[in-house]
């Protein structure tokens, strides 16, 4: 997503400059070219050299200084960046930039790109909320340029309230949503699944698996960058959902059921990713069982089959399911997509080494209902998400 990349960065007077050098560093681990422009007032939080040294490029302090390259450099810059992010971004460079004044290499630099803009602002919380400071959001947003709202918290000066500049997820994620320009998943609604299901079995015990939840969070991320609207339905893990998608809980397989059924009928493509429990425990023990001589005999009953009750009622939605196997892989996976009327199903052997569950990698096939099968050699999560939803818009999403 951010390979070759080329995001300028725009560091202003704030105390919260300091953190900006974390995102740089985090742009340039990703693959990002980034150039970093830095006003007089930046300079007095952080020096050149720290933004010189994380984005491996010369710094850009003025405008009359001797240019790196033969052009006129802010008009060059301006028109090489896919994206400019104004992180930190101050009241009076946002005043400035609303009113086109154009007084440094920053606001000159932004003036005369076409590039998408992004501003962080991290301000005292009266300067935010300030009348002044909030037209001036109003109308740039109104020009098209984009924002992310600081946080609550406790602020430098010493106040409480609304000012923080916001989480180095939050920013990136947004980056990432700037740099997908073709938004084909528009207008749609995805419905994923993701993680496992808990069945109790007493207050304290409970029967899972080893899903970690990671393919199905990476294909709610995904769609999303592809312009969807996505509701997530997860089971318990550890994991955060991309910004901006839509989240809901629960636990076990008859919540999931539940769930599902309700979202999925105004949803237009639906993937089940999660690892649903077939069975639970014919009873839940309202205490905890305690040791005793002896075995312990444990009577589980079936769980509803959720993809299959998809199947039935498919109409016209796009229905992808997952088969995580041991053997036979292929002829499981075929005879499953079959039996529940799925386009296909992504299937893969749990037991290969980079495979499965809690892995950052996977090594999936698509197997469609009429035999055919397409392979996917070793990828991370993110770039098989890519490739099924690929495979969801060639067929019709």
């Amino acid at each position: 997503m951010f390979k070759n990349k080329f995001i300028v960065i725009g560091i202003t007077g704030s105390i919260a400059a300091y953190k900006a050098a974390e995102l740089v560093s985090c742009l340039k681990k990703r693959g990002a070219q980034v150039q970093c422009i830095m006003t007089k007032a930046a300079q007095a939080f952080l020096t050149p050299l720290t933004f010189r040294t994380l984005s491996q490029n010369p710094v850009i302090t003025e405008l009359f200084a001797e240019p790196q390259c033969w052009n006129v450099e802010h008009v060059g810059l301006a028109e090489a960046a896919d994206l400019f992010v104004v992180a930190p971004a101050t009241a009076n460079l946002m005043a400035k930039v609303c009113y086109g004044i154009a007084d440094d290499f920053l606001t000159t630099t932004i003036l005369a790109t076409k590039a998408p803009i992004l501003f962080a602002p991290a301000m005292n919380v009266n300067m935010y909320f300030n009348t002044v400071t909030q037209k001036n959001i109003a109308r740039l947003k109104e020009q098209g340029h984009l924002f992310i709202e600081p946080e609550q918290g406790y602020l430098a000066c010493g106040t409480q309230g609304q000012g923080r500049l916001a989480s180095l997820d939050l920013i990136l994620a947004k980056i990432e949503e700037q740099l997908v320009w073709e938004k084909p998943l528009q207008g749609k609604k995805v419905l994923v699944t993701a993680g496992p299901t808990r069945e109790s079995l007493d207050p304290v015990r409970f029967l899972t698996n080893r899903s970690s939840g990671k393919m199905g969070y990476a294909l709610a991320k995904q769609a999303h960058l592809l312009g969807a609207e996505v509701f997530l339905i997860s089971g318990p893990t550890e994991l955060q959902p991309f910004p901006g998608v839509n989240c809901i809980k629960i636990e076990t397989a008859r919540e999931m059921y539940e769930t599902v059924l309700r979202y999925a009928e105004d949803c237009q493509v639906l993937i089940k990713a999660a690892a649903v429990a077939d069975y639970r425990p014919k009873e839940r023990q309202q205490e905890k069982i305690k040791k005793q001589p002896g075995e312990i005999v444990l009577e589980l009953t079936r769980n509803p089959d959720i993809l299959a009750e998809l199947g039935k009622n498919k109409g016209e939605k796009i229905l992808v399911g997952f088969a995580a196997e041991t053997e036979k892989v292929v002829f499981s996976a075929a005879e499953k997509a079959r039996k529940k009327h799925l386009d296909f199903i992504v299937a893969n052997d749990v037991t290969q080494e980079g495979a499965g569950f809690a892995c950052d990698t996977n090594i999936v096939s698509f197997v469609f209902p009429d035999g055919k099968i397409k392979e996917l050699g070793k990828m991370s999560k993110d770039e098989v998400a890519k490739a099924i939803l690929q495979e969801v818009i060639m067929i019709g999403a």
